[in-house]
């Protein structure tokens, strides 16, 4: 918001303009959940069900549904992965999907009511597909900078993660939808990520691992998420820690969903505080819970208890009605007045406002009234890397490329040349589909899937868009999947083909087997087995124009999973000729945009990262067209660090995440002006990754990982080892400057619940701006291991050029407080603290001390 004007103000003027204030979760009210009306208390319905009947809607009626028990008028609850977006219980690309930015983008934001309206946006597409739960946000932090899921996590601080999840689960439920608190809890890599066994300090945990889901409850949570892995010793569907704190210090009134296939015992898990097991109907539970019941291994009141909360959670999204023979019509689903504003306009905003420039030398923005010509290089422009790969994959309704959404911004007489550059080394082929492959029944762009019986009959047959194919239908007596399509070559010479799936598999060209095997599943990880198998394969000299009918098979059997892929890239161009090319194209031309970024092997659920480089030959690539063109700006596409080796000789570095489906339009903005790069960093990135602090994601033979730098994750641990990253916490530059001027203490009572800091600092650009300010808090000769400087809150202004403003920043008491393992409760240590505050975790030029 605009502050005073741009003469000399002193400190009462300065506090009098109005402020930007930023409330801490935990000062904010839950929201009153809207519940559907007129509806049977869940612990009057107890009183239907006996134990068998109470296990029975424990444990999923299938993948993506809850059991339906009409005796107590429960209808199933949908389910949903997220949180990129909202698929729905199925895999089906003819049911396209809004694409969100990933949540690193996200915590990019730093902005609480913009991550809200995200959330509106994601209830509504689950209300628009019939989905009563949406299994994000994703609360586990950003610790090693290999982990593979990073995209799908908010940051590597425990506050902004917290406030930027709680944003987000406000948002989805105020739809009457359920938002899940994922995945509790020290579900932060994802090597061996089923079995490890997290070992963690219990202040650590309390300080780092457990905040954000305190401040997800806080926020008023139906649903937290236990996780595969182990903390302590206790797999986590069998913790105690879903007891206490969760249930119990914490208050948490909703369920707890194991995530798919956690639930690994009957009377261990049945006896902790796991509400309800996903997927069904096979699980260990069933009527073995019940048994577990009547022999005295599970206490009855735990079951009650389970069902209970799952019957509470079914209220709150409208799945819940009057009993069977209670009379009375059923309870009407929740009546919500219609989300403001058009989807593809919020998505498009929020890729803008996440952008994080890193570097800028003068290029950006690009001035379009004064560009005759501009080069957009690299693979990622024309196939943008939208969104992380796994289990938060949808299928969008559409990606606005940077190519496309460059040419769309710029009058018509700018030339735009287009060079891929060389082919990236470790892309698979795509799945086949429209602009490759038709229909061979049909003739419609894309392929026929076919479910055959053991003599070859067809039981199921659909056309569909690509040759990605999970969960389909498969009618009694399934035994293969086929897939089949005309393939027309556009060039000639040797394509790959690819196979993906597990199990026997079989792949014809025109009839010529060219890969047969028996490929068995190397492992259990539902987003490998279920999602992302690996593919399979083979080369084949093709001719262009020359149409092949290709076909794949899979036999199904039990431990295969779901997925079948068919898959086909042409002839790789020469990489010399396509690095020469994009060098000529930039050569020519006023200025280059060069779009990089990591691919679905780098960036991927299920497995981490073996080091930071962006796939070959992209800094090559880089390199060279830096050397044609000084006014290039490179824009990375990544869902978390990446290193950068070109960064300081670029004429601007522009991070812009996996920015999902308006990628472009949202590029383009930022590119030329129209919108200024609001993003600043929610991770520290390191220049190189043997710099970095934290790197295992590795557990020991042993199965146990070991966390042994304690407190000092992300910035800091940076601080404590004193070296300097490439890119501090909250760092991103916008296009102007700014002066950080004062930091003065509010009046206010000591020991109050929030200590308010009011921060004068001064645009002294030629544009407005936005300006994160961050405020630290510091422990020098404290008596308890502290990390050097931790955040303590902030707040954002926007101000025009050459005028100050003032952003207060609320610093809750629990900000100072440490977690004491022997007094089991929060403690604050008397004394200064040091109060910094400025742009970065690096860069805090105003000081003052704070008495506790």
């Amino acid at each position: 918001m605009r502050g005073g004007g741009g003469g000399g103000i002193d400190d009462e003027e300065r506090l009098a303009d109005r402020p930007a204030r930023s409330d801490p979760p935990e000062l904010l009210d839950p929201p009153d959940p809207p519940d559907p009306v007129d509806l049977p208390d869940p612990v009057d319905l107890l009183d239907l069900l006996d134990v068998d009947g109470q296990v029975r809607l424990l444990t999923g009626a299938d993948t993506w549904r809850t059991v339906a028990e009409p005796a107590v008028g429960l209808r199933q609850i949908v389910f949903s992965d997220g949180p990129a977006g909202v698929r729905g219980p199925g895999w089906d690309e003819r049911d396209t999907s809004a694409l969100l930015p990933s949540a690193s983008a996200l915590a990019a934001l730093w902005d609480e009511d913009r991550v809200h309206r995200l959330g509106v946006l994601l209830g509504d597409e689950a209300r628009r597909k019939g989905v009563h739960v949406l299994l994000a946000p994703t609360l586990n932090l950003h610790r090693s900078p290999l982990a593979g899921r990073h995209f799908e996590c908010f940051s590597e601080d425990p506050l902004l993660a917290g406030r930027t999840g709680a944003a987000l689960i406000r948002g989805i439920q105020s739809r009457g939808v359920a938002a899940t608190a994922k995945h509790y809890v020290a579900n932060d890599s994802e090597t061996d990520r089923l079995t490890l066994d997290a070992r963690i300090d219990e202040r650590v945990l309390r300080e780092l691992y457990l905040a954000p889901f305190e401040a997800a409850v806080r926020a008023g949570v139906w649903l937290v998420m236990s996780a595969y892995n182990a903390v302590n010793g206790a797999t986590m569907s069998e913790s105690p820690l879903l007891a206490e704190p969760l249930k119990g210090e914490w208050g948490f009134d909703g369920a707890v969903v194991s995530d798919w296939g956690a639930v690994r015992s009957t009377a261990a898990a049945g006896s902790a505080a796991q509400d309800l097991a996903m997927p069904g109907p096979s699980a260990p539970w069933g009527q073995a819970l019940a048994g577990a019941v009547r022999s005295g291994q599970v206490p009855p009141g735990a079951v009650a208890d389970k069902t209970r909360r799952l019957l509470r959670l079914a209220a709150r999204v409208g799945a819940l009605t009057a009993p069977e023979g209670r009379g009375g019509p059923p309870a009407p689903a929740v009546d919500l007045p219609a989300a403001p504003g058009d989807t593809a306009a919020v998505l498009r905003d929020a890729v803008a406002a996440g952008a994080v420039l890193l570097e800028n030398r003068g290029v950006l923005p690009l001035a379009a009234g004064r560009l005759r010509s501009l080069a957009v290089i690299g693979a990622h422009a024309g196939r943008p890397r939208a969104q992380g790969g796994g289990s938060a994959e949808v299928f969008p309704h559409c990606v606005v490329s940077p190519l496309e959404g460059i040419r769309a911004a710029l009058p018509a007489r700018v030339r735009v040349l287009h060079a891929p550059g060389p082919a990236l080394h470790d892309e698979e082929p795509l799945p086949v589909g429209e602009g490759l492959c038709r229909d061979p029944r049909s003739g419609a762009p894309g392929v026929r899937l076919r479910v055959l019986d053991v003599r070859g009959a067809c039981l199921y047959s659909l056309g569909l868009p690509s040759g990605r194919v999970l969960e389909p239908e498969l009618p009694p007596g399934s035994d293969t999947v086929e897939l089949a399509g005309v393939l027309r070559p556009s060039v000639s010479g040797t394509w790959t083909l690819g196979l993906g799936g597990f199990g026997r598999m079989r792949l014809t060209v025109d009839g010529e087997v060219v890969l047969d095997g028996e490929f068995p599943a190397e492992t259990d990880d539902p987003a490998v087995v279920h999602v992302r198998p690996p593919l399979r394969t083979v080369r084949v000299h093709l001719v262009e124009g020359r149409e092949v009918r290709v076909c794949a098979r899979r036999q199904l059997a039990p431990g295969t999973g779901r997925a079948t892929v068919l898959a086909a890239a042409p002839p790789a161009p020469d990489p010399a000729e396509a690095l020469a090319e994009a060098v000529a194209a930039a050569r020519a031309a006023d200025a280059a945009v060069v779009v990089v970024g990591t691919t679905d092997g780098s960036e991927c659920e299920g497995r981490d990262r073996t080091d930071l480089r962006l796939p070959a030959p992209q800094d090559e690539l880089v390199r060279a067209v830096l050397r044609a063109n000084p006014r290039t700006a490179v824009v990375v596409q990544a869902g978390g660090p990446v290193e950068l080796p070109w960064r300081t000789d670029a004429g601007a570095v522009l991070l812009s995440w996996f920015p999902g489906q308006e990628a472009g339009s949202g590029l383009a903005d930022v590119l030329f002006g129209h919108r200024e790069p609001g993003g600043r960093l929610p991770t520290t990135w390191p220049a190189v990754l043997a710099d970095a602090p934290v790197r295992t994601t590795r557990p020991a033979p042993d199965g146990r990982l070991a966390h042994p730098e304690g407190l000092h994750i992300g910035h800091r641990g940076w601080l404590r080892t004193g070296r300097a990253p490439a890119y501090w916490f909250g760092h991103g530059l916008g296009y102007t400057t700014w002066d950080f001027e004062t930091l003065t203490r509010l009046p206010g009572d000591r020991g109050a619940p929030v200590t308010e800091f009011a921060v004068v600092l001064r645009n002294t650009g030629a544009r407005a701006g936005r300006q994160l300010v961050q405020v630290y808090l510091g422990r020098p000769d404290s008596a308890v291991e502290r990390p050097v400087r931790w955040l303590a809150g902030w707040a954002a202004v926007e101000v025009g050029p050459g005028e100050r403003a003032t952003a207060v920043v609320r610093v809750p008491a629990r900000a100072l407080r440490h977690w004491s393992p022997e007094a089991a409760t929060w403690v604050t240590e008397p004394g200064p603290y040091e109060v910094m505050a400025g742009p970065t975790a690096g860069d805090l030029p105003l000081r003052t001390v704070l008495e506790a």
